[in-house]
């Protein structure tokens, strides 16, 4: 433990004491990248295989530990033998609902069609696992559709889903839009006894939609009372089979095109949510936009770990699956981040063609597999592996390419793209087949003048970033400056889009709405330019840090933390530090105090920890207690973040601010 906490965390010597009863979160630094390289570790220390349920599970050391000796190692060996592709030549299973205005007549039509045909597997090491057909899910649906409508659900009204990845999450979407709701997905808890702060923290988003019923886990029954307490419209959390298991007929209301098929609230959005309307006309134009650009088909099989809160899981994997009657093969997130080499074998199990991933998830792929975990590997029916949702890494690209390939890896497979919630989840792709470009521009006309000059090869401060493609079918996009002027090629500026998968507007909030919108163009709130046609990003305007395909909204934190005994209210900064290596950013908070006693600052770096943990589920990565004076306001008082982290040029915070540590 002491081991992996001391190149978590270099530097911090003895402010992070490791005990057997240390909370690997609050007191050690543990996020969950930080838990993938513990357990992997630990593995190979101990020749043990502990079960993945440790992985989020685990509080403490001594968890680990009890784990360990109770022989809590019973993991069944990957299965490297391909599974038989599934035929693909029944009746209608090469047409797809081209007429389909909703998402339930698209549901509707695969039932007509080919009712018993595979839709989706649940991934298992050792197995097959459950599946799902056409018919399955219409019928789950239906009679979740019919406990929903008894327990009082009016058209229009908002369903959070709470779950995780599953058959449950499936039937509690499709069931919320039979009955006539909105579904509302929220991300579920890592851990079970992070629970209750998590609902705490999903009050906002709660209350914001208006949801009446809040459908989750077993486990938050408990904590109905409090949750009520904080959402005056909540009146009912209950489980999925509650709803099901109640026998009851529903009536179908009539859904048209333009009717709301979900909120998608952006990450992190809980201190000023921001529910993104899309309508199913959105979400069809996008799916059939990016099916087009893919040649997506039948006789596709997508592989994704990605969570079903998120829009590039949901749309993407499984609704654009969905729509053209592509095998969809799901597993949680938890099973690729304890062992990455799970996602990579299930795509040679099932005979992946498509997958997805944000670029953390390929870097741990490439830094966190040992050459033994994949040995057979075969992975040369991967046809188009899309890189988004975060930061696309030249480095990342190359390496993934380059160690993989010895697998059977085409580089031309490799799809680099760029999209957001607020135009669905797809944007840019690429030309199919072209594999990544890398643009390498001089540094200094960027960063001065904005200009993104081709550079020499042999210019060794060349900055290097990924072409994310061409705009989809029927999207248009657009790089302006400061006043809304278009600016040329090779100038970055704003980057703004519209077409038919653009959202209306942020739900029950005019203010964020208001901003979005340039005319009948919005604004991505990324810093961008054009080169033949293809954007590449550089940057975001928007001060929201991302960390490992997370969003972190600033204020929330450094409120949380300005009301520390200590620390000086309003002299606060969270920031982001790019970390080139990932595409992430670590997180580092600057706090303003006037304590100088040892102890004393090590108990406030203790507790900022704690309070960063309890909201994000991580600490941060670096703390800086700095002297009063050091955190730079405008004349007004606003914090000025972005001028505090240009300030470093890509260096630790700390080391450029007085009085650092």
């Amino acid at each position: 433990m002491r081991e992996v906490c001391a190149e978590l965390h270099p530097g911090l010597g003895s402010s992070r004491p490791v005990t057997l009863d240390s909370a690997l979160d609050r007191d050690l630094g543990f996020d969950s990248l930080g838990r993938v390289e513990l357990l992997r570790r630990i593995e190979r220390r101990y020749g043990a295989r502990l079960a993945e349920t440790m992985f989020a599970a685990a509080e403490t050391p001594r968890d680990l530990l009890q784990a360990l000796r109770q022989g809590d190692t019973a993991l069944p060996a990957v299965q490297q033998v391909p599974l038989r592709p599934q035929a693909v030549e029944e009746p209608g299973a090469q047409e797809i609902p081209t007429l389909a205005k909703t998402l339930v007549e698209v549901l509707d039509w695969h039932v007509q069609a080919h009712p018993e045909r595979l839709h989706v597997q649940f991934h298992e090491d050792d197995g097959e696992g459950e599946a799902l057909s056409y018919r399955r899910l219409l019928e789950g649906a239906e009679a979740l559709a019919g406990g929903l409508q008894h327990r009082g659900l009016q058209s229009g009204q908002a369903v959070t889903i709470m779950l995780p990845t599953g058959r449950d999450y499936l039937y509690a979407f499709f069931g919320t839009l039979l009955a006539g709701g909105v579904p509302v997905p929220l991300y579920p808890p890592t851990r079970p006894a992070q629970l209750e702060d998590h609902l705490r923290r999903q009050a906002g988003i709660l209350a914001n939609c208006r949801s009446p019923l809040l459908i989750t886990l077993a486990e938050a029954r408990p904590l109905a009372r409090l949750v009520k307490a904080q959402v005056e419209t909540l009146r009912l959390i209950v489980t999925a089979d509650e709803l099901a298991t109640a026998g009851e007929s529903y009536l179908r209301p009539t859904l048209e095109a333009d009717d709301t098929a979900f909120l998608q609230y952006t990450s992190g959005s809980t201190g000023n949510p921001k529910g993104v309307i899309l309508s199913h006309a959105n979400l069809l134009a996008n799916i059939r936009a990016d099916g087009e650009a893919i040649r997506a088909a039948p006789a596709d099989v997508f592989v994704s770990w990605l969570p079903l809160y998120h829009d590039m899981g949901l749309i993407g994997a499984w609704l654009g699956s969905l729509y053209f009657g592509v095998r969809l093969v799901l597993m949680s997130p938890l099973a690729f981040l304890s062992r990455p080499q799970r996602w990579l074998w299930a795509m040679h199990r099932h005979g992946g063609t498509l997958s997805a991933s944000p670029n953390f998830g390929y870097e741990l792929c490439l830094n966190k597999i040992d050459d033994v975990d994949i040995e057979g590997l075969d992975l040369r029916g991967w046809r188009i592996a899309f890189n988004g949702a975060e930061a696309v890494v030249p480095a990342t690209v190359e390496g993934f390419c380059r160690r993989f390939g010895a697998y059977g890896f085409h580089r031309e497979s490799l799809f680099p793209v760029y999209g957001l919630a607020e135009s669905a989840v797809g944007l840019a792709f690429p030309p199919l087949g072209r594999g990544p470009r890398i643009d390498r521009v001089q540094r200094e006309p960027l960063s001065r003048l904005g200009q993104a000059l081709p550079a020499d090869e042999s210019d060794p401060s060349a900055l290097a970033f990924v072409a994310c493609g061409q705009p989809l079918p029927g999207h248009r996009i657009r790089v302006v400056d400061a006043s809304g002027r278009e600016l040329p090629e090779r100038h970055q500026g704003q980057l703004q889009f519209r077409g038919p998968s653009t959202t209306s507007g942020y739900y029950r909030n005019p203010e964020a709405s208001r901003a979005l919108f340039d005319g009948d163009w919005l604004n991505s709130g990324d810093l961008a330019y054009l080169s033949g046609g293809e954007v590449h990003i550089t940057g975001r305007i928007k001060e929201v840090i991302l960390r490992a395909g997370r969003n972190i909204y600033p204020h929330e934190l450094e409120t949380a933390v300005g009301v520390l005994p200590g620390i000086r209210a309003g002299r606060v900064a969270a920031l982001g530090n790019p970390d080139p290596r990932t595409g992430t950013e670590s997180l580092v908070i600057v706090a303003e105090t006037r304590e100088r006693e040892t102890q004393t600052r090590e108990r406030l770096r203790r507790e900022i920890d704690r309070i960063t943990a309890d909201l994000l589920g991580a600490p941060a990565e670096t703390v800086v207690l700095a002297p009063p004076g050091s955190i730079l306001k405008t004349s007004s008082g606003k914090l000025r973040r972005q001028a505090m982290s240009d300030d470093n040029d890509g260096a630790q915070v700390g080391e450029a601010l007085p009085g650092k540590g």
